[in-house]
């Protein structure tokens, strides 16, 4: 594994800001970004490459231990999630009707044992009216990708003791089965599909086959990274509600994504773009304010006898990146 692949790199970040901020503005009703949704097809891209790099740097270099991974991916995760189940509740309680309030306490235990995305699945379906009233519905995506940090490390265990080649062809299997089955779920049962890590595993193993592939420098880098980079951009703009996800059309922003991450090095363009300051600022607080930006809209929504208005939601949004900054600031 080469020394590069390991040095904190500023496009990444770069990444997280357009996939959190596609995010926030789908769900503040920004008709432009319809499919702002696929933001969480980048996150998983993206946790899909880190977490394979640092697994394989560790597994060779003899420093790694299940339990230390767990303990990191813990303290990364669960301290800005209980802080905001810690805010929220108590207008939640206020605020809401009883059968609400039921869901919520459920979404809770749900969210905390990371399987949100289960008790989703069996409840309800994303673009339902009520899923905008439910301030913890985004943590579903966090239940993916902890199912998928508690069973990759394991399997990765076992990997590990075969060559490249078999390594790759196993997580490619994978990631066909799971293409397979979110092609056949979308068609079927499209709530279950949307949710599960069955029918997600494949944007994962995406980005954990990305991180076998060298990065060196190329004479068609420049070209390929600001493709990939129009493709994830275009594919959040063209794309709507209406659109299956996941299915063969996602494919379009997890190529563009990991193709960004592959290709995207200084001196391109594509690098100078995701690299600027206010973008990478963006991208380090990309994980709080998605926590924050669902439940600001939600009991916003729930609090009124109107649908908030753009003005409204535009408040909240710039409210949501101004609490998740202020998270980093304190700590």
């Amino acid at each position: 594994m080469s020394a590069e692949a390991m040095k904190y790199r500023a496009d990444i970040d770069g990444l997280r800001a357009i996939a959190v901020i596609s995010v926030i503005l789908a769900h503040a009703g920004v008709g432009a970004v319809g499919g702002g949704f696929l933001g969480v097809d980048m996150f998983f891209v993206i946790s899909g490459y880190l977490i394979t790099t640092i697994l394989r740097r560790d597994m060779e270099a003899g420093r790694y231990t299940l339990l230390g991974f767990y303990e990191r991916r813990a303290r990364r995760i669960l301290p800005a999630l209980l802080i905001i189940i810690l805010c929220c509740t108590p207008f939640a309680l206020y605020l809401m009707l009883p059968d609400f309030r039921q869901n919520y306490g459920q979404s809770i235990v749900a969210t905390l044992l990371f399987s949100n995305n289960i008790l989703l699945a069996m409840t309800s379906g994303y673009w339902e009216l009520e899923s905008a009233f439910k301030p913890l519905l985004h943590t579903w995506s966090l239940g993916v990708e902890e199912q998928f940090y508690v069973l990759f490390p394991l399997l990765l265990v076992l990997l590990i003791r075969l060559d490249k080649r078999r390594q790759v062809l196993a997580i490619a299997l994978i990631g066909v089965a799971s293409f397979v089955a979110s092609e056949y779920g979308w068609r079927h049962h499209p709530a279950a599909s949307f949710y599960l890590l069955s029918s997600r595993a494949w944007e994962l193993m995406v980005g954990c086959l990305g991180s076998y592939i060298e990065r060196k420098p190329r004479a068609f880098d420049p070209w390929l990274s600001f493709v990939s980079l129009v493709l994830l951009v275009g594919s959040m703009c063209v794309f709507d509600e209406h659109t299956p996800s996941p299915s063969l059309y996602s494919a379009v922003p997890v190529l563009g994504t990991i193709g960004v991450i592959l290709f995207s090095r200084p001196g391109t363009l594509t690098w100078r773009l995701l690299s600027l300051r206010p973008i990478v600022f963006i991208g380090l607080i990309s994980y709080s304010a998605y926590l924050w930006h669902q439940p600001l809209f939600a009991l916003a929504r729930v609090a009124s006898l109107q649908p908030p208005s753009g003005a409204e939601m535009a408040a909240l949004s710039v409210a949501t990146l101004l609490l998740a900054a202020l998270r980093v600031r304190t700590h």
